[in-house]
């Protein structure tokens, strides 16, 4: 079924210069690859290994329900796009729904959110990097600050070229995951053993069941797992750039679902089918582990480049995202105003600077703790991660109501079951963060950091209104 919608007589999307200045160079190619592969990176290729051995098969419920969860995220998202395509994303939203402070409170989150994403992809690049013997003598911290040097250039040099550059990153996970897909549901329907395992229920049967550390195992998960998705989002963003957003958004957006299902849950049900969920380990990727149990030779190392290849995808859409999200904070005065700097290629590069600059502290960490790095990060990234998700839903709430008073004008994009299932997605990620209590160091150490986080951000903010006062009372 296609769904119509009916665009605003003020709409200006044919305008090759968006209202904020940027230059609308994605095309439907860009953005649809963009949004098919911004989910895909580390926490699948690398992250799923060490959650197989915490949870086996009951991993697969957990990606299903987190899915859910990152799906009505996005149709939240593809709603509010809808109503008004802008760069500035949900900073925006937020500043126009629920105030300044709850615009600089999520712009802020989410510059946490990638901040700490990107030490965890360089973290993961490194380690993809030393899977090879030829490069064990080099460093973890060199290899990481290489990877930021490339992503930096690709950024700076326009969003065209991001959005080539991104589009051939994407494809190449995507064919790779489709790839094993094949091979392995091959394997499994045929019955081929792999590594002496025949393939099929009895392999789950005979490692503990579907449960073989309790309920409880996965439930602690659940941070990580949402961290895996962690990136959707970005399809809001590059929804200011993008040559006309109101045909193409929705056109992702929807195909996002099926992408849960198929790349996501499909492939951790197919590596619990094919190889018991014990042989997997941490550190190394589960595609990595299957290929080399297949014993083709070379088959292994293709596949660490390509997830490789996935981490620096991930990198690089952190560093585009943060940039826009940056400056749109600098525009409403939630942020310095230096970041509100344009290129002559209508690049934000203060804001991209800015965030290199936090990854250059993210090289520091793979130089003095460079096997503890990845965990670490991550769990101070779920916090950024689940206070953009969550700014993301209220302001769509907020849509929602004052577009059934007639204040505003159906967006012909609704989210299902609205306004329910945006109430239920806020209680999901409450229960997150409940979660993450009891998951204990990383979990518990990143939910006694929220007191410092939330007086920082007041810091900041009273900071800013009053240099900002001071600046508006200078004759």
């Amino acid at each position: 079924m296609t769904d119509t919608f009916d665009e605003p007589q003020d709409s200006n999307d044919d305008n090759p210069v968006s209202q904020e200045g940027y230059n609308r160079q994605l095309s439907r190619r860009h953005v649809q690859m963009i949004a098919l592969g911004g989910a895909i990176g580390t926490g699948l290729f690398l992250g799923a290994g060490s959650r197989l051995q915490q949870a086996g098969p009951s991993l697969v419920i957990v990606y299903a329900v987190c899915g859910l969860c990152a799906y009505m995220i996005l149709r939240a998202m593809g709603e509010l796009v809808m109503y008004c395509p802008t760069s500035g994303s949900f900073v925006t939203y937020t500043r126009e729904f629920l105030g300044e402070w709850a615009a600089y409170t999520s712009g802020w989150f989410s510059f946490l959110n990638w901040s700490m994403t990107g030490i965890a992809d360089i973290t993961a690049i490194a380690l993809y990097v030393h899977y090879w013997p030829l490069f064990n003598d080099i460093p973890q911290w060199i290899i990481a600050l290489v990877a930021l040097i490339i992503v930096g250039g690709i950024n700076l040099a326009g969003v065209r070229q991001f959005g080539e550059i991104e589009f051939w990153l994407s494809l190449i996970k995507i064919l790779t995951l489709i790839a094993f897909l094949i091979v392995a549901g091959t394997i499994l329907f045929m019955g081929i053993e792999v590594g002496h395992h025949k393939p099929g229920l009895t392999l789950i049967a005979d490692s503990g069941g579907i449960f073989p550390h309790g309920i409880i195992a996965p439930l602690m998960l659940v941070q990580g797992v949402v961290f895996a998705y962690a990136g959707t989002e970005i399809i809001g963003v590059a929804a200011g750039e993008c040559e006309d957003p109101r045909k193409v958004i929705p056109r992702a957006v929807n195909s996002v679902i099926w992408r849960i299902l198929l790349f996501y849950v499909g492939s951790i049900a197919l590596l619990v089918l094919v190889l018991p969920w014990t042989d997997y380990k941490a550190g190394v990727s589960p595609f990595v582990t299957f290929f080399e149990k297949l014993g083709i030779p070379g088959i292994d190392n293709i596949m660490n480049f390509v997830v490789m290849m996935a981490a620096l995808s991930s990198l690089n859409s952190g560093l585009y995202s943060t940039g826009r999200v940056l400056r749109a904070l600098a525009l409403g005065g939630s942020g310095p105003q230096s970041l509100a700097k344009l290129s002559n290629r209508s690049v934000p590069y203060m804001g991209i600077l800015a965030t290199l600059a936090i990854y250059l502290v993210g090289v520091g960490l793979n130089y003095l703790i460079p096997s503890q790095v990845f965990e670490v990060v991550l769990s101070l990234s779920s916090l950024g991660i689940l206070g953009t998700w969550a700014s993301i839903v209220l302001c769509q709430l907020q849509l929602h109501k004052r577009i059934q008073s007639g204040e505003i004008p159906s967006t012909g994009f609704d989210m299902p079951l609205a306004p329910y299932s945006g109430w239920i997605t806020i209680i999901f990620l409450i229960f997150i963060v409940v979660m993450m209590v009891f998951d204990y160091p990383s979990g518990t150490f990143a939910v006694a950091a929220i007191p410092f986080l939330a007086a920082l951000f007041w810091g900041g903010w009273t900071l800013l209104k009053r240099r900002n006062h001071t600046d508006t009372s200078d004759p």
